[in-house]
């Protein structure tokens, strides 16, 4: 890897959690705008508006979304197609970015120079470059910028954090992240209903004339995403290395199939291994089987295991150490567990909270660009058939 990837990679790994911001006051009902209002875009922009937020803008390059946010959102707000516009608009208190992953970037820098605050949805960035640079533009300012890997914000989550802190795990040798979905990917190249603006969808990709699916299914195409390893693997990778007190790995390995939808470029099942100092991660993902459905995270200690999912955390007394192992009982002792009561908004209402106190939110811009960096790295892995190191 270059060497200033290599300085990136190990800058993160000493990245304090969190750092002081000045403190300011601010509207008791903060004003915003949302830049992409598409399918995770428009839970934003409700959930937002739950929380106390008023919607003053909204922007999207697909008119029927568009007209949709516009329906949803105060008589008053503004709708644009163009971002610039958005941010051209007097009263704006954060920017909500619920772009494709090629838009991250230009959105988030565009924003903070308004001077806005940036709820940004994950992953952070295209590649590791891209990191570099938003983190770098971050800190350059004051602005509040929350990244949305919500787990960050969960309370059973926090809890199985302490519980590995404190040594219930013991030493740790392998951890287990899984997504297991049968998912269908939008790849049909039929005709879209309504009006794109597809040169402002492109952005900085490569230009080339409209197709359909690649607007559809954009996750599946690497000019507009890293696929299915960074959206579901930034999440996932984040909780690895927060559990762990890791920085992003020393290496990557990878291996995948386009399988379920031969019309996209990533993989919609693969299997990359990371090292990290003392244990290796295994990150298995498969859309195209529902068995062990949803997301998982297996943590293996010699003292004990614990799995967390979407329905909490669970954790088993390990049986011990045995000269035959193939006599052991296959059977671990439930010994602690914590549901996931309800933490769905918990991550947005900290971002609100953040601006009000200008305290440093639940994940900022350096865990972001941390937890992206090991699955952009099996993506190059994938990609060019071979090992990557930091």
């Amino acid at each position: 890897m270059e060497p200033n990837r290599r300085a990136f990679l190990q800058g993160l790994a000493a990245a304090p959690l969190f750092i002081p911001s000045a403190v300011r006051g601010a509207n008791d009902r903060p004003a915003f705008g949302i830049v992409g209002v598409g399918n995770r875009g428009q839970w934003l922009h409700r959930t937002f508006q739950q929380l106390g937020a008023q919607c003053v803008a909204v922007c999207d390059v697909y008119d029927p979304t568009l007209q949709r946010a516009r329906a949803e959102s105060p008589k008053d707000a503004k709708a644009y197609v163009n971002y610039h516009d958005l941010l051209a608009q007097p009263g704006i208190d954060f920017v909500v970015i619920a772009t494709p992953d090629h838009q991250h970037k230009p959105h988030l820098l565009a924003a903070l120079a308004a001077g806005k605050d940036v709820y940004q949805e994950k992953p952070l960035s295209l590649n590791l470059q891209q990191s570099a640079e938003m983190v770098e533009a971050v800190r350059k300012t004051k602005q509040i910028v929350q990244i949305g890997m919500q787990r960050r914000s969960m309370p059973f989550v926090r809890k199985a954090k302490q519980l590995v802190d404190d040594g219930a795990l013991g030493r740790i040798s392998m951890v287990k992240p899984m997504w297991n979905w049968h998912f269908t990917e939008w790849l049909d190249n039929s005709p879209l209903e309504g009006k794109l603006d597809w040169d402002l969808f492109l952005g900085s990709a490569p230009k080339r004339p409209l197709e359909p699916k690649r607007f559809r299914w954009w996750r599946g195409f690497w000019d507009y995403s890293g696929g299915n390893m960074t959206d579901q693997g930034t999440h996932l990778m984040d909780v690895v290395q927060w559990m762990t007190n890791s920085g992003p790995p020393r290496s990557a390995v990878c291996q995948g199939q386009v399988i379920g939808n031969p019309a996209a470029e990533a993989p919609d099942v693969f299997t990359a291994v990371f090292e990290y100092p003392g244990f290796l991660a295994q990150w298995t993902l498969d859309y195209c089987n529902t068995y062990d459905w949803d997301w998982s995270v297996t943590f293996l200690g010699d003292k004990a295991t614990m799995v967390l999912d979407r329905g909490g955390y669970r954790l088993f007394k390990d049986n011990g150490a045995s000269a035959t192992p193939w006599m052991q009982s296959g059977k671990s002792e439930l010994i602690a567990q914590e549901p996931d009561r309800d933490s769905a908004t918990a991550h947005q209402q900290n971002f609100l909270d953040c601006i009000r106190s200008r305290q440093e939110p639940n994940c900022p811009i350096e865990i972001a660009a941390a937890a992206v960096a090991g699955p952009h790295m099996a993506n190059l892995a994938w990609r060019e058939d071979r090992k990557v190191k930091a």
